[in-house]
C-alpha cells in the first residue's frame, strides 16, 4: 500500500519520511492541496530504478537488433577477436 503524505510532512516529519524510504526502499508520495505532487525516495532506490530502466533500454535495443537481423553470432565475434589479438586467449 503506498505511503501518501501531505506536503507539510516534508517540513515537519522529514526524518520519519527519510527513515521509511531507507528502511523499505519504497517511495513516499507527497500531496499538495489534496492532489499528487511528488514522489520522494532514497538515493539508493532511485539509482536502482534508473539502473533497471537503463538495462531495459539495452535489452529492448538488443531485441530490436535481433528482430532486424543486426546481430553477430558469438562464435564470429570470438573469431574476430582472436584474429585481432593473435594467439592470445580470449
Amino acid at each position: 500500500m503506498p505511503n501518501i503524505r501531505p506536503s507539510s510532512d516534508l517540513r515537519n516529519k522529514y526524518n520519519e519520511i527519510s527513515e521509511f524510504c531507507h528502511k523499505y526502499s519504497e517511495p513516499v508520495y507527497i500531496t499538495k492541496n489534496g492532489q499528487g505532487d511528488l514522489a520522494v525516495m532514497s538515493i539508493e532506490t532511485y539509482e536502482r530504478l534508473v539502473g533497471k530502466f537503463e538495462l531495459y533500454k539495452l535489452l529492448d535495443a538488443g531485441m530490436e537488433a535481433m528482430k532486424n537481423n543486426k546481430v553477430i553470432p558469438a562464435n564470429d565475434v570470438f573469431n574476430r577477436l582472436e584474429s585481432r589479438l593473435g594467439n592470445e586467449t580470449v
